[in-house]
């Protein structure tokens, strides 16, 4: 009976469940050996770094923006950020053998000094108990940073943090754009130049003790951050300054809803002012609205009106279209196109005019005449020769190449639309290269805002090779360029500008008064006033664009009353502060142009010239 039951104990199926148990606890241990040996050797060496080690990021310092003149446009300072290292700070708490009551109580004073709430502070450091780090505040004081030192609690820390300082504030913030809550660049040439300006962050790893406390650094273990490359733009603080006080002054004095601003050298194409309203502080860049920060100068073309009409009369006399001296007879009450059926008016009926006095006087009707000699193919290849309808190219995101249809979309009432600045659409940095023509000799300049870079330590490594007129496209004759020039300026003393008010320089430029578009219908109570010009005539040095887009009516909005004294205070301002010679007095036109002349003068021409400068001698 007893062997049975041994048989029954030690039968094949119980010897077979011992083996398979042995070897499976067997496997199981080699198993756990050979995971130690291998990943969980690294798991463990890992934790052992993370325990005895403390890697720390070292920022990058971002680039300064300069402008041309070495003020600082965008620079960075370096402050401290306070913040809380919850799971130290707990692990220090129960070692030094606190008690709930004396936990909270530290916490309580901790609160206070922060001017926080005791309750939210500790729901927030129970609800990241395991976070290593809580930022509690940036930017802060040293009296303050001494005040949360004297609590000698563990677990506060301090950090270094890089800010972006916009030291100017709001000046040229358009060109500037802005940096985010990460400091990358967000807009502007923040933005173009984020590789350029950022650098490359470097990191620290630091031995520490049990307390966390830095013991020493491997030289292995430093790598330096490579510091931000420093911009210079051609921008120049004082005459952006200028150009913005006029902006903001004439919007508000006319209660209008936008207006752009460019000043640029017609011989190098440098920007010296980009200028938008409304405006932001690019400091505070998440207070401001998406259409406040639009740098309509460049991405917003509209309808430019009668400003479009010296890109046209230009290219006619070099081609020999027409002459300054030819009359045109424009007929009283109104001129009846054979290309459309609704006639063409000026505001005044002057009775014929010379090509000169067309222009000085902005007349559609003498505009249409020549469109329709000049037939659509050739109104197209000169306005086109200008460079509309194309991006400029300048370094900024978002230019818009504005509009200009093929000639062969054209209908016969697009060439009279066409002469008075509609059927196309421009923008004021187009405006100002293509009047830069004329100020240079007849050459298309490329508009740019970059002058040259720096190395983190100042040292020039990186100058934009500054144009040579000779390089560029002749868009037009030098003779023709300066006869245009000369007709420009007779505007401010004949024309349409004669608000403009100068003390100092001979002005030239043109006006244009345009309606504007809503719903597909042009509304008789919205326009677009503006003017473009420069100065001195004799040997321009400034070109400026300056639009006014919907001024109250009731207040005015013709753009040789809105537009154009600013853009001359502008002009006459900066090239003061350029100490630019001033200007002999003004010639009479040609005696073959005079005689032609609207009701021409020469001694109301001379006494007019007399008012408007402070005329040098012909010495100076």
């Amino acid at each position: 009976m007893d062997d049975c039951q041994d048989s029954q104990f030690f039968s094949p199926r119980w010897a077979r469940l011992v083996i398979v148990t042995i070897v499976a606890a067997l496997l199981a241990l080699i198993g756990r050996v050979g995971y130690l040996q291998t990943y969980g050797r690294e798991k463990t060496i890992r934790q052992a770094e993370r325990q005895q080690h403390m890697t720390e990021t070292l920022f990058a310092r971002r680039g300064t923006i300069y402008d041309a003149t070495g003020n600082v446009l965008a620079g960075t300072v370096q402050t401290q950020t306070l913040f809380i290292d919850p799971k130290f700070m707990f692990s220090q708490f129960i070692e030094q053998g606190l008690t709930p009551a004396q936990i909270r109580e530290r916490i309580d004073k901790l609160a206070g000094v922060l001017e926080m709430d005791s309750t939210e502070l500790e729901n927030l450091l129970d609800e990241r108990s395991e976070s290593r780090f809580v930022k509690i505040r940036a930017n802060a004081s040293p009296e303050y940073l001494k005040v949360i030192h004297d609590l000698k609690i563990d677990g506060v820390g301090l950090t270094p943090i890089h800010e972006r300082y916009y030291p100017m504030g709001s000046l040229a913030a358009h060109v500037l754009g802005g940096v985010g809550a990460d400091g990358h660049g967000l807009e502007g040439i923040e933005l173009v130049l984020e590789k350029t300006l950022a650098g490359k962050d470097g990191e620290k790893r630091t031995r520490k003790d049990a307390r966390r406390r830095g013991i020493y650094v491997a030289a292995d273990d430093y790598l330096a951050p490579l510091h931000g490359q420093h911009v210079v733009l051609t921008i120049d603080a004082n005459i952006q300054m200028i150009a913005e006080q006029e902006l903001n002054a004439t919007c508000q004095k006319y209660r209008a809803k936008s207006g752009e601003c460019v000043v640029i050298d017609p011989r190098s194409g440098e920007i010296l002012a980009l200028a938008n309203y409304p405006t932001f502080n690019p400091q505070f860049l998440e207070d401001s609205k998406p259409e406040w920060r639009s740098n309509r100068a460049l991405v917003a073309p509209f309808e430019p009106g009668s400003t479009i009409k010296p890109y046209i009369v230009g290219p006619a006399l070099a081609w020999n279209v027409t002459r300054q001296d030819e009359v045109w007879p424009l007929p009283r009450g109104g001129y009846r196109s054979s290309l459309r059926s609704k006639p063409v008016t000026d505001v005044y009926n002057y009775g014929p005019l010379s090509t000169w006095d067309v222009l000085v006087k902005s007349s559609n009707m003498g505009m249409t005449m020549l469109g329709e000699r000049m037939g659509k193919q050739r109104l197209y290849d000169a306005i086109a020769a200008f460079g509309f309808g194309h991006r400029t190219g300048i370094e900024l995101k978002g230019e818009d190449p504005g509009m200009l249809i093929p000639a062969s979309r054209w209908g016969n009432a697009d060439v009279v639309s066409t002469v008075q600045g509609y059927h196309l659409l421009v923008t004021p940095l187009q405006l100002a290269r293509a009047m830069s023509v004329y100020a240079n000799g007849g050459r298309l300049v490329k508009p740019h805002l970059l002058k040259a870079t720096l190395n983190p330590e100042g040292q020039l490594i990186n100058r934009y090779p500054d144009q040579q007129l000779s390089d560029l496209p002749q868009i037009i004759d030098a003779t023709t360029a300066a006869e245009v020039r000369r007709i420009l300026a007779d505007v401010p003393v004949r024309g349409t500008a004669r608000s403009i008010t100068t003390t100092t320089y001979n002005l030239f430029g043109k006006t244009g008064t345009a309606h504007i578009t809503k719903n597909g219908n042009y509304n008789e109570s919205s326009y677009t006033s503006s003017f473009v010009g420069g100065g001195p005539y004799e040997n321009p040095r400034l070109v400026v664009a300056f639009i006014i887009h919907e001024p109250d009516k009731s207040l005015d909005y013709h753009g040789g009353k809105v537009s154009g004294p600013p853009a001359g205070n502008i002009l006459e301002r900066s090239l003061a502060y350029l100490q630019v010679p001033a200007s002999p007095q003004l010639t009479l036109p040609p005696p073959q142009v005079a005689r032609v002349l609207f009701s021409f003068d020469p001694k109301v021409y001379a006494r007019r010239l007399s008012k408007l400068t402070n005329l040098a001698s012909a010495d100076d």
